[in-house]
């Protein structure tokens, strides 16, 4: 067929079934409830107990008097009092008047409860309405018969002003260099009980200006703006001016500040900090902390500090007395000190003044006052009816609530036949721990006795009491142990901690010991054999040993009793510590490694026991692993961890197997970590997609593309060094070496043929590497052919359903592959399809489009042969 001239394909009949919807997707829409979170509200510092004993109901209140001062009228203003139980038994507030009714009670629910020792807080509010002197008194009435407290109220009631207040009225700028802009901070408060306006605000002198604050604008009663007050000099020389301040304050309409400056030609200073901002953390109340700030001098001239100011409660300086020169290039270190006297978070800065660019400087400050609390458990003790010469004994629990150590310096007890032991002063508790202590009840007289324990300590409202009861009753024997408790301590597992015990007949007639019973796990005993029989004054020795044989805390008694039935008991604690070992992972596989490579895993030893763990020998096992980090002998403590790193280095193919085992101190020493891994031999191997390329007929002047992908598929990085094509018409693109492909990893490039005349032409493209079998060769093939137009005309015979159009569909496939050629429906029943190649040949298929889009099946399929 000559150019020009068309093939036809008829008789293409569009099947008739009927036009088939397409399937809908429906969106579900997912919805989520948000639930709320409840908050849970109270008066903090208040304690409440629910067991009262007797005792003496007594509080006081702090401070005895309030001066509010001056309050504007309709301005309220509030002052905290706080309640202290210095009774010997909880108490409640149960009511609190005020005599005044411009004063009133905010911040709590009565009745408030107070336990012994503690401190609960209210506030006391102030709300003038005219004009004049107020004065009144709070009185608060206590339960338990404890006596009412009053606290004198007074306040001015003043008449609502603004009142303008400045945080300087002179600003220095120091030196600073022509062209050099210097900035510095006003703060502008209203001090006053109404709004403060400010209507304008005006700056003289050659050099100065003022920004931050456009007016006018309204400063609200006790708050405060900043100004940015500016200076850059425009010549050398001092420089003087002023900033005026115009305002509703009726006593300062006009406020003015001093401003001066220096200008100089010479290169300035440049003072720099490190670190710009000092965090101290918490620090306990009464003690200190010091950091050390670097003071860098980085300009090329000399910066005199003329000042450095220290804002904030509790934070000074020292190491440097001012005036101070800090030459060029050189430190110097500043030292800041954070001592705080109460509680609670503090902020504060570090201001250096100096003639250096950007003067002042400003450091900022912050850190936490810390203050320990005591809790104790029970808040008191009846020990009930105690046989005389015999021991009862009840343990207390100390624990910090508050945040800085907890420093108990005294432990004391009043009362006949009580007395102390288990706690050896002074003692330190930390934040959240606690520490216990025995009470012992041992009455030598008939009859009710009381007592009390007294704590002295560094936490609020120290010292605090303990109320004790018990009563004393005469026996028939006397009995007696010294002492009446043992506290063996901390105890390794497996060791033995061995005490006596001195039994002692006090009494007048014979004494039969008939048994020695220990409730005290791990607890033995020893040198008494019974029964034995005991003359007045005679005296017996009790061996007692404690053997832990895991990690426990041992709480109980030994009870000695007599043949006539009565009980002489002796206390007994102690605490078994025992390491225990862990490995994270507890076993390593390396997976495959290249000869002569290495592969190195991180593995984690944990101590999860109560005592120290001490590994004293770890032997590797296994060609080609090794341990790194690991210096013997290692400690670590209870709750720690401790990394070392295991490494597989093999020599020859294959697979590897070994092991680290460890020697320890734990109870299931030795331990073992195994270790495994498959030495694999290196290998470069290169893979091409195809050895060859034929790019059939290609129109002279155009260009065919087809692309060549290459793959690493061995173990070991392949460097690729050249990539050549050979042959009249070939080139490539995307070639560009050198080039390293590492496993797995492939380069994609692309083969083109541009003949320039008719005829075949072959070539190569040859790829050179490091690889096995390089170089690898890929053979090229194509003929160059004249441009011949052609055309597929294209007839069929109309759908008898209602249709909107046509669509055709093409393919190089009999049967499947098709890809519809008309760039929109076509409303007629035939079509011309002008973009066929030479030498190809075509099938094409029909559809039927309906006004919904819903498209029809494919007709029969129709040949054009284009030669």
């Amino acid at each position: 067929m000559r150019t020009g001239e068309t093939a036809k394909a008829k008789g293409m009949g569009v099947r008739q079934s009927p036009v088939s919807p397409r399937q809908k997707f429906n969106s579900i829409l997912l919805s989520a409830m948000l639930l709320g979170t409840g908050i849970l509200s109270g008066c903090a510092g208040l304690v409440s107990s629910s067991n009262p004993t007797t005792g003496q109901a007594a509080f006081q209140v702090n401070p005895a008097s309030l001066s509010f001062g001056k309050v504007g009228v309709g301005k309220q203003t509030i002052q905290t009092v706080a309640v202290t139980n210095t009774g010997t038994m909880p108490v409640s507030i149960t009511q609190a008047a005020a005599s005044n009714p411009a004063f009133s009670l905010a911040g709590v629910t009565l009745p408030m409860s107070v336990a012994t020792g503690q401190t609960g807080n209210f506030t006391v509010a102030v709300t003038p309405t005219a004009t004049g002197t107020l004065t009144g008194t709070l009185t608060l009435q206590g339960s338990n018969g404890a006596a009412p407290a009053t606290v004198n109220l007074s306040a001015t009631a003043v008449a609502s002003a603004p009142q303008i207040s400045l945080g300087s009225t002179s600003i220095q700028f120091g030196t600073v260099g022509v062209g050099s802009t210097s900035n510095l901070s006003l703060v502008i408060s209203n001090t006053g009980s109404s709004d403060l306006a400010i209507s304008l605000i005006s700056v003289t002198g050659t050099g100065f200006g003022v920004s931050g604050i456009a007016t006018p604008k309204t400063v609200t009663a006790g708050q405060s703006i900043s100004a940015n007050v500016s200076f850059q000099p425009t010549g050398a020389g001092g420089v003087s001016g002023s900033l005026t301040i115009t305002s509703n304050d009726p006593a300062n309409p006009t406020t003015t500040v001093t401003l001066a400056g220096t200008g100089s030609t010479t290169a300035p200073g440049q003072l720099q900090a490190n670190p710009t901002s000092v965090s101290f953390g918490n620090v306990s109340t009464g003690g200190s902390s010091t950091k050390a700030i670097i003071l860098s001098n980085t300009g090329s001239s000399s910066v005199p500090i003329s000042v450095i100011a220290v804002t904030g409660a509790g934070f000074s300086v020292n190491g440097i007395t001012t005036p101070f020169t800090l030459n060029a290039a050189a430190t110097v270190t500043l030292n800041a000190v954070f001592a705080p006297t109460a509680g609670g978070n503090a902020t504060g800065s570090v201001t250096l003044t100096t003639d250096a660019l950007h003067s002042p400087l400003t450091i900022t400050l912050s850190g936490t006052g810390a203050q320990p609390g005591l809790s104790i458990s029970p808040t008191s003790f009846a020990f009930g009816s105690v046989v005389n010469g015999q021991t009862k004994s009840q343990t207390f629990t100390l624990t910090n609530t508050g945040g800085s150590s907890l420093s108990i310096s005294q432990l004391s007890v009043s009362g006949a036949g009580y007395s102390l032991n288990g706690l050896t002063l002074p003692s330190t508790v930390a934040g959240g721990a606690s520490v216990t202590f025995n009470a012992l009840f041992a009455p030598t007289t008939t009859g009710s006795l009381q007592g009390t324990i007294t704590i002295t300590s560094n936490a609020p409202n120290s010292p605090a009491t303990i109320a004790l009861s018990g009563t004393g009753t005469a026996g028939t024997t006397i009995l007696t142990a010294n002492p009446t408790s043992l506290a063996f301590g901390n105890v390794n597992a497996g060791s033995t901690s061995s005490k006596s015990v001195t039994l002692t007949n006090s009494g007048t007639g014979n004494v039969t010991i008939s048994q020695v019973a220990v409730s005290a796990k791990d607890v033995t005993t020893s040198g008494v054999t019974t029964p034995v029989t005991m003359t007045p004054g005679q005296t017996q020795t009790l061996n007692v040993a404690f053997k832990p044989t895991a990690s426990e805390s041992v709480s109980g008694n030994i009870t000695v009793t007599n043949s006539l039935g009565t009980n002489t008991v002796i206390s007994v604690t102690g605490t078994g510590l025992q390491p225990a070992i862990t490995f994270t992972p507890s076993s390593a596989n390396f997976g495959s490694v290249t000869v002569g490579s290495t592969n190195s895993q991180t593995i984690k030893i944990g101590n999860t026991g109560t005592a120290v763990l001490t590994i004293t020998q770890a032997t590797v096992a296994g060609s080609g692993f090794s341990v790194t980090g690991l210096t013997l002998p290692l400690s670590i403590n209870p709750g720690a961890t401790s990394n070392f790193n295991a490494q597989y280095q093999p020599s020859a193919a294959g697979a590897g197997s070994g092991s680290i085992t460890f020697v320890s101190n734990a109870g299931t020493s030795p331990n073992t970590v195994s270790l495994s891994g498959t030495c694999v031999a290196a290998t470069q191997i290169l893979s091409v997609s195809t050895n060859t390329l034929n790019f059939g007929n290609v129109n002279t002047s155009t260009s065919s593309t087809l692309p060549v992908t290459v793959t690493n598929t061995g173990n070991s990085n392949v460097q690729i060094s050249q990539i050549a094509a050979s042959g009249t018409g070939y080139s490539l693109s995307g070639a560009g070496v050198p080039v390293t492909l590492t496993p797995s990893q492939s380069l994609t490039f692309s083969v083109l043929f541009s003949p320039a005349v008719t005829g075949s032409a072959s070539g190569s493209v040859t790829i050179t590497s490091n690889a096995t079998g390089s170089p690898a060769a890929i053979a090229l093939s194509g003929t160059g052919a004249v441009i011949v137009t052609h055309s597929v005309s294209l007839t069929w015979n109309a759908s008898t359903s209602t249709v909107s159009g046509y669509n055709v569909y093409r393919s190089l496939t009999s049967g499947s592959g098709y890809t519809k050629v008309n760039p929109g429906l076509v409303s007629s029943v035939n079509y011309t399809d002008a973009s066929v190649a030479n030498t190809t040949t075509y099938y094409y298929v029909t559809t039927a489009v309906d006004a919904n889009g819903n498209e029809s099946n494919n007709s029969n399929e129709a040949v054009a042969v284009i030669p």
